[in-house]
Formats: structure tokens, sequence, C-alpha cells
């Protein structure tokens, strides 16, 4: 879809070149029965060449390819106008441009709230350089220990923020998967977690927000970035939310689980149950390890499924392994409901990378 329409701009802009070839006796457009004055002639190549060039923008993913757009369809309709009889079949073209161009903007304002959220919370961090040693953890389940000793956390730097980008699938119950990318930044001094989602729902763009910040939380989702389809702040989201941030910080930020807000006991040589505290809010989980310190899963019964408004059981296994930035860590991971009736896997996330105690956005 976005080669056809980057084609559709450049067809439109070429299209426009007829007008300006008209105006300078260049080439004989029997198309065009009206005679153009020369500076008409010039609007139309000026046209011209600002669809060929949105096109480019388009295909770079540059935001100001829609800026642009609107300006361009605004001239490029007036010469239409004046030229109606020869040109009106040029307002269809238009129309459509316009109209994905909205949706641009729309996407482009939902997602300025994710990162105007994010250069906020980056106001307020504090990277130092303390490294992780074995003195750190000393007091930690031994479970726990070989985990971070695994992934590579010894030797390195305590985790203060974390920037994380995933590809994956999700769905609903009795509903197809679809595809996503998704892009968050966790702050772990004071418990943070923004999340901004990019999807293909049933071929129509959608995006969602799921904001952790300032002792709240909320869930927003929006049909091509315009119209809600979930809108959640609810004070039980927020439980539900800080059992997502501690799953965060258990698979792809473990070093940030030196910390003295959990809680750690060890149930056997190869499962640990973690409280997590974030103010008046604990939530709990049992972390489960292999033979050689990998964590495998993780389970917590402090999520709300927001379909069924339910505690419903929730875990995350792992499927897969990698290094990523010098840590070996989970790069692939399900995350399963378990309801009742059976278990329900409602998402496969696939970890593409993160970046660690970066000071500002980039």
């Amino acid at each position: 879809m976005k080669i056809a329409f980057a084609i559709l701009l450049s067809l439109h802009g070429l299209i426009h070149l007829m007008g300006f070839l008209k105006a300078f006796n260049l080439a004989e457009i029997p198309q065009l029965s009206q005679n153009f004055s020369k500076p008409q002639g010039l609007l139309w190549l000026a046209v011209a060449l600002t669809f060929i060039t949105i096109g480019i923008l388009f295909l770079l993913k540059n935001n100001l390819w829609f800026w642009i757009g609107v300006a361009a369809i605004v001239v490029s309709q007036v010469l239409i106008i004046v030229n109606w009889q020869d040109a009106k079949f040029g307002t269809l073209a238009n129309l459509i441009v316009l109209f994905v161009a909205l949706l641009a903007m729309a996407g482009w304002n939902f997602e300025r709230e994710f990162k105007k959220d994010i250069s906020q919370s980056f106001e307020s961090v504090n990277i130092s350089e303390e490294i992780i040693s074995e003195a750190d953890i000393a007091q930690l389940p031994i479970a726990v220990q070989n985990y971070l000793k695994y992934v590579g956390a010894i030797g390195k730097p305590k985790i203060k923020t974390a920037k994380a980008t995933f590809k994956g699938e999700m769905r609903e119950k009795g509903k197809d998967w679809f595809a996503f990318t998704s892009e968050q930044y966790n702050f772990f001094e004071d418990p943070t977690r923004l999340f901004f989602m990019k999807a293909n729902f049933k071929g129509l763009p959608t995006q969602g927000y799921h904001r952790y910040k300032d002792g709240k939380a909320s869930m927003l989702i929006k049909l091509l970035s315009v119209f809600p389809v979930v809108n959640i702040a609810e004070p039980e989201i927020f439980k539900t939310e800080t059992v997502t941030f501690f799953n965060d910080m258990c698979l792809f930020a473990p070093a940030a689980l030196v910390d003295k807000r959990i809680d750690w006991q060890t149930l056997d040589n190869n499962s640990v149950k973690a409280v997590f505290h974030n103010g008046e809010v604990s939530v709990s989980a049992i972390l489960k390890f292999d033979e050689s310190g990998r964590l495998i899963n993780f389970i917590s019964e402090d999520r709300v499924d927001v379909n069924s408004n339910q505690n419903v059981p929730f875990s995350t296994p792992v499927t897969e392994y990698g290094t990523v930035n010098g840590y070996k860590l989970p790069v692939a991971a399900d995350a399963v409901w378990h309801f009742p009736e059976g278990d329900f896997v409602y998402g496969k996330f696939y970890l593409q990378d993160v970046q660690y105690n970066l000071k500002i956005s980039d």
C-alpha cells in the first residue's frame, strides 16, 4: 500500500507537468483544450515537482510530507477549478492524498503526546557511573544471582533508563492475529513505562499508547489514529501496569533487579517469588529459571484482563535468547492469559533492540 500511494503521488505530480508543457508550447497536449499563461505553467510545474518530492519524503518516512502535501493540494485544486473542464478528474487524486495526509497528521499528533511524556521523564534522570558488583547481588536468591551473571550484568553500569523496540503479533479471543511494532521507554528510579504501538488491524492503521507514570496508568488505542476503540484510565489498571513494568525489568532490563523495592523469597533451586513495591501498590510474580541460569517464565496473578475486567493469571514464557548490546537477553517471549477454560496466547513479542542509560530521548 505504501508503494502504491507513493506511485500515486508521483503520477499525480507528472500529470501536472502537462500544464507546464502546454503553457510553454513544449509539447502538444490534446487532453488540454484551454490555453495556459506562462505564470500558470510555472505553477503547474511547481505543483508537479512538489508532489514528486512529497512521494520521496513519504517513502523516507519524513513527516514533512503531509504538511507540504496539504499546501500542494490547495494549489493543485485551485488550478483544477480554474481549468475544470480539462482537469476535473485530478480532484479525486487530491481527495485521496488529502485523506491520507490528514490521517498521518492525526497519527503524528497522537504520537506527540508519547514523545512529550518521554521528554518530561528525562528531565529528572540522573545517570551515575555505578557498576554492579558481586557484593550488590550477594543478598539476592541464588537463582537470581545466576541469572544476572548469565545475562552479563556484573561489571556493567546500574540501569536507570531503557529504550526497547519490539515487533510481534497480537490478537483478541476469537479474532485473527495482527502485526505490530512498538517503541517504549522505561525509567526505573521513578517507575515509568511509556509504550507506543503501531499496528495494522484488518488493514486499518491503528495506534496504541500505554502510559504508566506519576502513580497513574492509562491505555488509549485509536483506529486510524482518530477513533478511540479502547480508552481505559481506571485506578485498577495501575496495578496491572505495575505487573507489566516489573515484567519488563525481569526480561529486558534484568540489571534493574538490583532494587530495594523488590522482596525476594526462594521457592526451590530454580524458582523464586518476587514482590515489587511502587508506593502503596505491590505486585508479586513467580520467576522460573533453567539449570543454566536463564529466566524461562514470569507468572503473576495480579493482572486484570481488560476485556473481562477480571484477575486472570498471566505469564510470559521465554522462547528464545540472544545477545543484544553485550547482554544475553530473552529476545522472544509469548504473553499468555491462563483462563479457567484454557490458556490463551494473546501476544508474541520479539525484541529488536534495547539501549540502557540514555540521558535524552533519541
